[in-house]
């Protein structure tokens, strides 16, 4: 008898581990599909970077990773699905500088949520550069130059912009008060495509637009570059001064996007995700895939210091809202 229960005793014991080992995994974080929502429709910058993470995710976790393009209402929509879903790390957002630092200025009163507050970063993914630029014909070469033309014009030079409120507006707000001169603002409902498509008919005479979808349109001659938003001169336009050259040091928005959570994702799984997506944006394979789309890989130590960031980033958004007195109704 006291040898079965030492027997016994003995198979009990060797099991635990096995047991802890298949209730570990049965824990594991992905068991089953993860979805990645874009605020935007597909074929945007938002919607490249998030394509490119998920494919490598779903390598790596060994599960789908579905990419959800749930645009309207400037982001808002997948904004406010992301904050209600449940914060079991298989809903996650691909946002950028609109949705998630200037949206909860613009559309406080709409918004039934709070993105700061009711979404938690993850991290950074990339930074996007762009170039404040005008037609072929305006008889200017920097932007010294582009505000004399704008005195003298008295106000008839238009801007355009990815819609109202958005940082391509919000960003020539600020520029065109600081130079003191005056422009009618144009927003195009379809983003930038319709920036593209305004300022290559001369319906508007400035953008401030991402490189990578103007750069063939400016190496063409079909648009004019001033100066760009980068701290230093772009490779692809060595030429062009950056804007702290021109004489506007902090002016000119790196589009940011970053990856984002429901709020209260327990830290443990916040750290995981983080993790593993840090280690596939440091990746050498993603900088190159995403240098060919001239974005550069930015990503956060922790899942705090980009949450940090974020609301830095929210302050510095709703002062530039009511010191241009930008409304958006």
């Amino acid at each position: 008898m006291a040898v079965l229960k030492l027997l016994v005793a003995a198979l009990l014991t060797a099991a635990i581990p096995a047991f802890a080992a298949d209730a570990q995994k049965s824990n594991a974080f992905p068991q089953r599909p993860v979805r990645l929502l874009v605020p935007y429709a597909a074929g945007g910058a938002t919607d490249i970077i998030a394509r490119q993470l998920a494919a490598k995710l779903n390598e790596t976790w060994g599960v789908g990773v579905v990419v959800d393009n749930r645009a309207g209402a400037s982001g808002n929509i997948a904004l406010e699905v992301v904050a209600k879903a449940a914060p079991d790390g298989y809903t996650l957002m691909v946002g950028n500088v609109s949705t998630n630092a200037i949206n909860e200025t613009t559309f406080a009163k709409t918004l039934s949520i709070k993105p700061s507050r009711d979404l938690t970063g993850v991290t950074n993914l990339i930074e996007l550069p762009h170039v404040y630029a005008v037609p072929p014909s305006l008889p200017v070469a920097n932007l010294k130059e582009l505000v004399e033309h704008a005195r003298k014009s008295g106000g008839k030079l238009n801007y355009g912009s990815a819609g109202l409120g958005t940082y391509p507006h919000l960003d020539v707000a600020r520029f065109i008060k600081a130079a003191n001169v005056e422009m009618t603002h144009v927003p195009y409902k379809s983003g930038g495509a319709g920036m593209l498509t305004g300022i290559l008919g001369n319906e508007v005479q400035l953008v401030m637009i991402n490189l990578a979808s103007s750069i063939s349109q400016i190496r063409a001659g079909r648009m004019k570059a001033l100066a760009t938003t980068w701290p230093t001169r772009r490779p692809e336009l060595p030429d062009v001064p950056t804007m702290a050259e021109s004489g506007y040091a902090g002016f000119g928005t790196n589009a940011w996007n970053g990856l984002f959570a429901p709020a209260k994702l327990p830290q443990p799984l916040l750290v995981q995700i983080h993790a593993t997506v840090l280690k596939t944006m440091e990746s050498q394979e993603m900088k190159d895939t995403l240098a060919k789309s001239l974005m550069s890989v930015v990503t956060n130590k922790s899942p705090a210091e980009y949450q940090s960031f974020i609301q830095d980033e929210v302050k510095k958004w709703s002062r530039v809202v009511v010191d241009n007195d930008i409304k958006v109704e």
